[in-house]
């Protein structure tokens, strides 16, 4: 393994600590690797190193390379310093992706707490935003005693370009409430974006990996409060793709950036029901589906009204299209064929 450490910004004492592993060679099929970036936390005030190296090794045994961002604090931490810190990082992390042997496009940030907040501003307002973000018990609102005061609102920001995310806290972190978790998974449902979120019956906060090498036994938490660790590392599988050990590279990711296909440039069965009705062609097949449904449920082939019945409206406005057909268990063909049609029609 090798190990660099890179100064951003002398004055503010701003580095940047990569932990880099070997490929190819004993590694035969694996020419490059995704990046964690870990930001620790610390009340803007320190950046805690229980937070840092401890986090950036188990991503690095399962395979990713890691780096650890020592970012703008104290005195320095006014906004926006931090996140510029994290915008020279990823750029940096783009410069060297072929010396480091990184793929840029599968970096992922995770942050605690402050480092947190930074994580989530990194997803939702940034210029380089990561391909996934890690939550610890992290600050998203802007009204967190202990936080820095300049510090923005994330929650506001989420939009359908912020990407997968991870969250973990727990239901009596006296520091950080767990509604900080719970808003910004809110506005992530809202836009349509993937996650997965672990709200631990009981623990405080700060507890980092949750092992005995950072965290006491003695600790009043929850003894699955630790496998936030190897759970975040199997979502990263399923929203990065695993490494492929037949043809090199990257397998396709098995889960999308968004549950439906509504940010798609042209409509598909996938889309919510809701974005097809808005669509004018979109809509004109949809009820011609929609009445076919209808009789098909009452035993009425005949039924016509070619209309989305008002009191199915609610339930089914978030549906995707296939599950909807699903529902009536209509066959593979007519629901490749519908997709075809749809796939015709542009999306806005």
């Amino acid at each position: 393994m090798n190990k660099q450490v890179l100064v951003l910004n002398e004055e503010r004492n701003v580095t940047l600590t990569a932990y880099l592993l070997e490929v190819g060679g004993e590694f035969r099929t694996i020419e490059k690797r995704p990046l964690v970036l870990v930001l620790p936390g610390g009340g803007y005030q320190f950046c805690s190193d229980r937070e840092a190296d401890p986090v950036a090794f188990p991503y690095l045994k399962a395979g990713y390379h890691a780096a650890v961002l020592r970012y703008s604090v104290q005195s320095h931490c006014t906004w926006p310093n931090p996140l510029e810190d994290y915008e020279q990082a990823m750029e940096l992390i783009k410069e060297k992706a072929e010396e480091w042997k990184v793929y840029p496009e599968k970096t992922v940030v995770i942050g605690f707490s402050a480092g947190g907040h930074l994580a989530a501003a990194a997803a939702t307002m940034a210029k380089n935003r990561p391909a996934a973000a890690i939550l610890g018990y992290a600050v998203t609102g802007a009204d967190v005693k202990g936080c820095s005061p300049t510090a923005p609102d994330t929650i506001s920001q989420v939009d359908e370009l912020t990407p997968p995310c991870f969250l973990f806290h727990t239901r009596n972190d006296n520091v950080v409430p767990v509604m900080n978790s719970l808003r910004f998974m809110e506005a992530l449902t809202e836009h349509d974006i993937t996650f997965e979120s672990h709200i631990y019956s009981y623990g405080p906060h700060g507890f980092s990996t949750c092992d005995t090498s950072v965290q006491g036994p003695s600790t009043h938490i929850s003894r699955r409060v630790p496998d936030w660790v190897p759970d975040s590392i199997g979502w990263l599988r399923e929203v990065l793709g695993e490494f492929d050990d037949e043809n090199g590279g990257m397998c396709r990711p098995e889960v999308k950036a968004h549950i439906s296909a509504d940010q798609e440039p042209f409509l598909s069965v996938d889309c919510t029901m809701r974005r097809i009705q808005g669509n004018p062609r979109g809509a004109e097949i949809l009820n011609k589906v929609m009445a076919q449904m209808k009789g098909k449920a009452s035993g009425n082939p005949a039924a016509d009204s070619g209309e989305v019945p008002p009191e199915m409206a609610d339930t089914i406005k978030r549906m995707t299209l296939r599950d909807a057909l699903g529902f009536v268990q209509a066959g593979e063909e007519a629901v490749e064929a519908l997709n075809a049609q749809l796939k015709q029609i542009p999306n806005i």
